[in-house]
């Protein structure tokens, strides 16, 4: 019992030490100056501009003589990077760009925000231009901003605009840095130094602080902790379709099938982390899961309640929980048109080519037809009945009711009106339709 008791605890132990153990890995030392270093990794997005923030609050509460970002990255969401580009510029730490590989697109944008930038030989810094989820140029306002934005911040920090422009907009002419029209800008690291775009170029992250002044302070490494990871990961612009088009899917096949079955179980899972990845990342607020939970149980109650006001009014609420959540209204309406578009094709496929051939999809829904060649009818026809006499127990007008032995009968008149206790012949049966004449 004892081993059982403690089963509980030890599991909440240990998901309490992965989400805030370890958040950040902070010397225990107080005294001398101290560098606080971030990793700038993979693709960025909404997660990863939590994470800094997280990163530069600690930076601060630690009294940090600078904030070194150590990027390698291929770039990612633009509104991710305007909001870490906005961070960088609102502390009033010394922020650092430490390029130990790439920082590319989103990347440059982001080292670019910073008050120095050094580079590791065999580094490249650029390739900015901004295009939609399909690989294709933006359009012409978001490239404006886009300009705008990279001619910004290199003018902020001290840089010519010149070079930012290059890396965005392939019409910038810069032949002799191999960005001729036609191409976008890339620099190398002895190239960001010539032009001014990198205050040096050094071996590692030991000889950057030896070349701030900064050798002999303790280093603070902050590292995303368990939570953040997976934010980062359900925040990704590609993952974000991906789990609305689960979510749709399996609500659209739990309505087709009994009960509460696995397809509802992995929509409403894939809507949670949906939520989850985006609260943790601190775009969402409780507000939209609590409008996505009244949504959900309004649309429940048009199962119960006639009128349909109730399900357009829950269906509503769904659609604006996910709008408030994201930080981005344009990819929130592109991520649902891709989910609609693909659960549509996919419940076309499952129930009419699938359903007919796994039988895993046939039990979604019912494909027996009750056809007369199986042996179903709708009502029972009675050709015994032909013939035989009754006794009219009402009018007929021209229809009625007629006793044949001790059996009652709903009957029809051939024609015009016959009178009560009046004798009657059954002259045809069609189903549930038997039709009588007055005898002679």
């Amino acid at each position: 019992m004892k081993k059982r008791k403690l089963l509980p605890t030890f599991l909440i132990l240990i998901f309490l030490t992965l989400t805030i153990g370890g958040l950040d890995r902070v010397g225990t030392e107080a005294a001398g100056e101290k560098v606080v270093v971030v990793p700038v990794e993979e693709t960025v997005e909404k997660g990863m501009h939590a994470f800094l923030k997280r990163a530069i609050a600690v930076a601060e509460k630690e009294n940090a003589k600078a904030i070194i970002l150590d990027i390698d990255t291929p770039g990612g969401a633009v509104d991710a990077a305007a909001g870490i580009g906005k961070l960088l510029s609102d502390t009033d730490i010394k922020t650092v760009a430490f390029v130990h590989k790439q920082a590319l697109s989103a990347g440059a944008y982001i080292a670019l925000n910073a008050d120095e930038i050094y580079m590791v030989p065999g580094a490249v810094m650029g390739s900015a231009a901004i295009i939609d989820q399909n690989g294709n140029a933006a359009g012409k306002k978001a490239e404006s901003y886009w300009h705008a934005a990279m001619k910004t911040a290199a003018e902020e920090n001290g840089r010519d605009p010149i070079y930012s422009l290059a890396m965005a907009d392939e019409r910038v002419d810069l032949p002799e840095y191999g960005a001729g029209k036609g191409k976008l800008l890339t620099l190398t690291s002895s190239q960001a130094e010539k032009v001014g775009y990198s205050e040096g170029t050094v071996k590692n992250l030991d000889a950057l602080l030896q070349e701030i002044g900064l050798e002999h302070a303790k280093m603070v490494k902050v590292e995303e902790s368990f939570a953040e990871k997976v934010a980062r990961f359900l925040t990704h612009p590609v993952v974000v379709p991906i789990l609305m088009t689960i979510g749709t899917l399996g609500l659209v096949l739990e309505l087709y099938s009994p009960g509460f079955g696995i397809p509802g179980f992995m929509g409403i899972s894939a809507l949670l982390l949906f939520f989850y990845g985006h609260l943790v990342a601190g775009f969402a607020g409780y507000e939209s899961v609590i409008l996505f939970a009244i949504g959900i149980v309004l649309v429940v109650l048009e199962f119960f309640v006639a009128g349909g006001i109730a399900g357009g009014i829950g269906f509503v609420s769904i659609i604006s929980s996910f709008f408030l959540a994201s930080g981005n209204v344009t990819h929130m309406a592109i991520s649902l048109l891709i989910a609609l578009a693909v659960s549509v094709l996919a419940s076309i496929l499952m129930i009419k080519v699938l359903g007919k051939r796994m039988r895993l999809f046939g039990k979604i829904v019912l494909a027996d037809s009750t056809s007369t060649e199986k042996g179903y009818i709708s009502n029972a026809n009675r050709p015994e009945l032909i013939g035989i006499e009754g006794i009219t127990v009402t009018p007929l007008r021209p229809a009625g009711t007629i006793r044949i032995g001790e059996e009652r009968i709903d009957v029809v008149s051939e024609g015009g009106f016959i009178q009560k206790d009046t004798v009657v012949t059954v002259i045809k049966t069609e189903g549930s339709r038997i039709v009588v004449r007055e005898k002679d």
